[in-house]
């Protein structure tokens, strides 16, 4: 399999407060084509901190990234815009959907600022609902959806750009059992089909049991780096 994401001597350091905060403390780690990775660890570890950096909606105090072979932790807010909108597909806690588009509306909007033509953007969308269970939802506002179904859109917008891996933080921790085992389903039915890499930051064991690959951080350190499921 091909490394997508490559970490070398990675450090973050907040010096906003009184006392620095190393959040991540020199993590080496490497991530293939095909993944299904769980990142596990006490709330502060720097579980999410990581995520950010991989997205590039963080810098490192220290230490390289590569996104196929490729440096981004000097890379200019521009060029980092352009690495998220074409490589890289977020999926947040809170959803993160515009309120006032529709689900097809919602999962549209990034193909629209990558300027893909109108039909393609349609037919993508339609394809993606599908896939996650909501064809019959398309024309309805996120206000009307439940969190279980708000988070599935979510996941069919992180897949509409064709991204090279997803990055998913806490994607089940607003959500009840059954939406989180269906959500859980489609997202390795996804993976395991079509090869699309998702990286989690979790505490949710129902997440980690799923998981081919767990990562475990304690004080922003790689504790453990296991393959199978996590015994807990």
């Amino acid at each position: 399999m091909d490394k997508v994401i490559e970490i070398k001597e990675l450090y973050k350091v907040y010096t906003e407060t009184a006392i620095p905060v190393k959040a991540i403390n020199g993590i080496n780690l490497e991530f293939k084509s095909g993944e299904f990775t769980a990142i596990v660890g006490p709330s502060g570890c720097g579980k999410t901190t990581l995520l950010n950096l991989i997205g590039g909606l963080d810098k490192p105090s220290e230490g390289i990234i590569l996104i196929d072979g490729v440096d981004i932790t000097d890379f200019s807010m521009s060029k980092l815009t352009d690495l998220r909108l074409w490589n890289i597909g977020f999926v947040f806690q809170a959803y993160n959907l515009i309120p006032v588009l529709t689900a097809k509306e919602n999962v549209e909007f990034i193909m629209q600022l990558q300027k893909k033509p109108k039909k393609e953007r349609e037919e993508r969308a339609l394809e993606l609902l599908n896939a996650v269970g909501l064809a019959d939802r398309i024309d309805v506002r996120p206000g009307k959806l439940s969190g279980g179904q708000q988070q599935r859109v979510a996941v069919a917008r992180a897949l509409a750009s064709k991204p090279k891996f997803i990055l998913a933080d806490e994607p089940t921790a607003n959500l009840d059992s059954k939406s989180t085992a269906t959500l859980l389903q489609i997202m390795q039915e996804l993976n395991e089909k079509e090869n699309i890499t998702f990286i989690f930051s979790t505490h949710d064991k129902r997440v980690v049991d799923k998981a081919k690959r767990v990562i475990t951080l304690d004080d922003g350190v790689v504790v453990s780096d296991e393959l199978g499921e996590l015994k807990v």
